[in-house]
């Protein structure tokens, strides 16, 4: 197949390895613009930029592909298909309609619930016993295109966002090698029964409510670790939570129990990996050789 790949971040970078691996022709890697980073603030590649080059392939990274121009180029490289994963910018029907056998999108749940932008992170905060990977045959509207392939996983109990995220990246990889391999074929319509939208992550969520329920902060310390990270005031210290467990125990919310287990509004909780202002991520017994808890966190 004549491929035109289009991704970005670390999570589409396996998929694309997974794709070259296959034998296909990578006709063009489309990924976002390089962005500010680091402590120079330098414009950096992303990922995918960063590993396609590495292998020898043609990128763009176009600021929008909603000019006429932008179209052009795309429908020159008369692809046969584009995969696409965690790209980032809209793709206008001129893009959609472009290779002959339309785009592919892997998304990272169990169609139609958790369409949208955060699907891991909601499926770990809404306590989801289980997420998955949708082969989705793209079209217009938001996740709502029909399925060519689905496959679903359970989430552990103690599991963040950063693990399932590895664990759905590699599936992701080997099941778009098998939805290409078999094209075409017929997908099948989503249900229109149990939609659901996994919203952007807003910093704004990401401070722990001790007053609320233990299920409810484990799901959200885990929800959001390693980005943005949960976080909570110690001793003046904006410190991050990044793995948790629920707990036997109980006390006012935010009572500092034994260790680093904390009392909810029902429950409690005990903090696994947390990190400093500054410092690296450490496991909870680490994160305390070198910081003296209060009586009460705010």
């Amino acid at each position: 197949m004549r491929i035109i790949f289009m991704g970005t971040p670390d999570f589409s970078v396996p998929v694309l390895d997974a794709l070259v691996a296959a034998g296909h022709e990578m006709v063009c890697v489309y990924c976002q613009p390089p962005r500010p980073a680091g402590r120079g603030k330098k414009d950096r590649p992303s990922p995918v930029q960063a590993r396609a080059e590495t292998l020898g392939l043609k990128v763009r990274h176009p600021v929008s592909l909603k000019d006429a121009q932008a179209q052009a180029d795309f429908a020159t490289l008369e692809a046969d298909v584009a995969v696409v994963v965690a790209y980032g910018l809209i793709l206008p029907q001129a893009v959609l309609d472009a290779p002959k056998l339309g785009c592919l999108n892997i998304h990272a749940s169990l169609l139609p619930r958790w369409r949208g932008a955060a699907p891991i992170h909601r499926a770990i905060m809404a306590g989801d016993a289980e997420s998955g990977v949708c082969i989705m045959q793209m079209e217009a509207g938001l996740d709502t295109g029909p399925v060519l392939l689905r496959e679903a996983v359970p989430i552990g109990t103690e599991e963040t966002t950063g693990a399932l995220h590895d664990r759905l990246a590699a599936l992701g990889a080997r099941m778009i090698v098998e939805a290409v391999a078999g094209l075409p074929q017929t997908p099948t319509p989503q249900s229109e029964d149990g939609v659901t939208y996994a919203n952007k992550i807003d910093k704004a969520e990401a401070r722990v409510d001790w007053t609320r329920p233990a299920v409810e902060v484990d799901r959200l310390i885990r929800g959001l670790s390693p980005f943005p990270g949960a976080w909570c005031e110690i001793a003046g210290e904006r410190v991050k939570l990044l793995g948790s467990r629920l707990s036997e125990g109980a006390g006012a919310p935010g009572q500092v129990l034994e260790g680093f287990t904390i009392a909810c509004g029902a429950g409690a909780v005990t903090i696994t990996r947390a990190q400093r202002a500054g410092k690296r991520a450490m496991t909870g017994d680490e994160v305390l050789k070198g910081l003296s808890l209060p009586a009460q966190l705010s």
